[in-house]
C-alpha cells in the first residue's frame, strides 16, 4: 500500500511514548504465537508459543503496567495460555477496539494515549489506529505494517512480546535512571 506513510518513530520519540504507556494489548495469534495452529484428530487446536515471554510480561508488572490478551477467536488454547502467563485475556471479541476502550477507559481510568497495542494483521487495525503506541511484530501483515510506530525485531511466537517487554523495561529504567541524576544535582 504505498499511499501509506510509515509511522515509525527515533529511539528518543519511542521512550517518550513508552514513558506514558500504562497498558500494553497483545493480540493472540501471531504475536504470543508463531501463527501456525495444529489441528489434531478429534477436532482440538494446539499452538507454540514462546517460554520467555512470560519471564518478559513479569518485568511489565513489576513496572506497574498492565497487560492484557485480546483475540476474537474463542479457544480453549488462549485461555489456557493466559491462565499460565497470569494475565488478563478477553476472547471472542468481535470488536477488539470495543474490548480495548473498556478495559482502558472504564475499568482502568486511561486514555488511549496511555495504552499500547500490539498486533500483526488486518484485525487489528482499529487497536493499532486508535493507541498511543501502536506495535506490530516482525512478520506482521503488509497491510498493518506502516500503522505501527514499532516494528519488532523478532517474529510473533519466536520472542517478540520478550522484546517489547525487554525495551519496556529498559527504557522505563533508564529514564528512573535519568530523573534521579537529574534531581541529584
Amino acid at each position: 500500500m504505498s499511499s501509506k506513510t510509515s509511522r515509525k518513530i527515533d529511539k528518543s520519540k519511542l521512550k517518550e511514548c513508552i514513558c506514558k504507556i500504562r497498558l500494553v494489548a497483545f493480540d493472540f495469534d501471531g504475536v504470543l504465537t508463531d501463527n501456525m495452529v495444529y489441528v489434531h484428530e478429534d477436532g482440538t487446536e494446539a499452538v507454540r508459543c514462546y517460554r520467555g515471554d512470560g519471564i518478559g510480561l513479569r518485568k511489565l508488572e513489576r513496572l506497574g503496567i498492565e497487560t492484557v490478551i485480546l483475540s476474537s477467536e474463542l479457544t480453549p488454547v488462549v485461555s489456557t495460555r493466559s491462565r499460565k502467563l497470569g494475565i488478563r485475556c478477553v476472547q471472542s471479541s468481535g470488536d477488539k477496539l470495543d474490548a480495548l476502550r473498556t478495559i482502558a477507559e472504564e475499568q482502568l481510568g486511561l486514555s488511549m494515549e496511555q495504552v499500547a497495542f500490539v498486533g500483526n494483521d488486518v484485525n487489528d487495525l482499529t487497536c493499532l489506529k486508535s493507541v498511543g503506541l501502536p506495535m506490530v511484530v516482525q512478520d506482521a501483515h503488509p497491510d498493518v505494517i506502516p500503522y505501527a510506530k514499532y516494528k519488532t525485531r523478532s517474529q510473533g511466537g519466536h520472542g517478540a512480546v520478550r522484546e517489547i517487554c525487554d525495551m519496556f523495561e529498559q527504557m522505563l529504567l533508564d529514564q528512573h535512571t535519568e530523573g534521579n541524576h537529574l534531581d541529584g544535582q
